[in-house]
């Protein structure tokens, strides 16, 4: 099933309140919140031998492209959004 089948009703819901394009960017950064929440469970388990007071290295890596991917999708809804109050 993709993405646009999975979450139907959240894109039209998003895509409403926002337009086409930050809708879609909004339930994109839903999933990466859901997945940074997921990565973080998991690092819970997964601590590293070295130190386990932390997550293993794996998991912190993904962790940290996870949020710099939010942190990009969110830069590119801010623009847009100013974008759109600059043509006003």
């Amino acid at each position: 099933m993709s993405a646009f089948e999975e979450y139907r009703d959240e894109l039209q819901h998003f895509e409403q309140m926002f337009g086409r394009e930050r809708g879609r960017l909004a339930v994109s950064l839903d999933r990466l919140t859901n997945a940074l929440v997921l990565v973080g469970q998991h690092g819970v388990y997964c601590t590293s031998r070295r130190n386990p007071a932390v997550p293993a290295m794996d998991i912190r890596i993904v962790a940290q492209e996870l949020a710099h991917a939010k942190e990009l999708v969110q830069s590119v809804m801010e623009e847009l959004r100013q974008a759109k109050e600059d043509a006003r």
